[in-house]
């Protein structure tokens, strides 16, 4: 058995988890923790508890700490520090006339990688504005091009039931959603009633999809039982 907790990076991000040791952490202590990407800052959203070796992918990084008030202000000083970088990037991408959106940007805790978000139509051969935020900022930049589901998570805004978009309030992960569903539900197939501000079907199609579907094995779905624990936070380059 292995002690963990589950860590969110984001108020409403999905959940990873970590090897907590012999630190008792419950849901709202501030963590540093490691990752791939580097050192983080996060809040624990699932308190310790003990996990069955063969539900985890091995080996897990660690929470290398409870955050101290100076963490704290090092992390609002970092959050400061992105909103700059921001403003930077987004004057070097006019410069260079790229044909992409900026929509956020993310320091590492420990500041050894900054990486900004974007969308675009197609490829974007960004090397020269790599070179050029790398000379400014002095340390390693990543650009990673993201989809409209995950702009409308980053930006927020309010759906057409006027509450806080799902995906922005409280979803973690996205899940598969499809026109079947709406089917199901006896909705309207207009494009207009059954898509969200991303343009995607509305995530909260998938809600009550389950109640019109035929139930498997009791206590499962269709039969299947979910028992793997994700703790891979992402990182990867482009």
């Amino acid at each position: 058995m292995t002690c963990v907790a589950g860590i969110r990076f984001k108020p409403a991000g999905k959940i990873y988890y970590f090897d907590s040791e012999n630190i008792d952490l419950r849901p709202g202590d501030e963590v540093v923790v490691e990752t791939i990407r580097g050192i983080e800052f996060g809040t624990v959203a699932l308190g310790s508890k003990e996990v069955g070796q063969e539900l985890l992918v091995m080996p897990l990084k660690k929470v290398l700490r409870r955050a101290s008030e100076a963490d704290q202000k090092v992390y609002l000083a970092n959050q400061e520090k992105e909103r700059e970088a921001l403003k930077i990037c987004a004057e070097k991408v006019k410069e260079h006339q790229l044909p992409m959106r900026l929509i956020d940007a993310e320091y590492t805790f420990d500041m050894c990688k900054i990486i900004f978000y974007f969308t675009a139509e197609g490829r974007v051969d960004f090397r020269e504005l790599v070179k050029d935020l790398a000379a400014i900022f002095k340390t390693r930049i990543e650009l990673r091009q993201i989809g409209v589901r995950d702009e409308a998570k980053m930006l927020g805004g309010i759906a057409a039931c006027g509450r806080v978009l799902c995906c922005n309030g409280f979803l973690g992960e996205f899940e598969p959603v499809s026109i079947r569903m709406a089917k199901e539900q006896n909705l309207s197939l207009n494009p207009a009633k059954i898509s969200g501000i991303c343009g995607r079907l509305m995530c909260c199609l998938k809600f009550e999809s389950e109640l019109y579907e035929p139930r498997g094995a009791k206590g499962s779905k269709n039969g299947k039982k979910d028992t793997g624990i994700d703790n891979d936070h992402p990182g990867a380059d482009i």
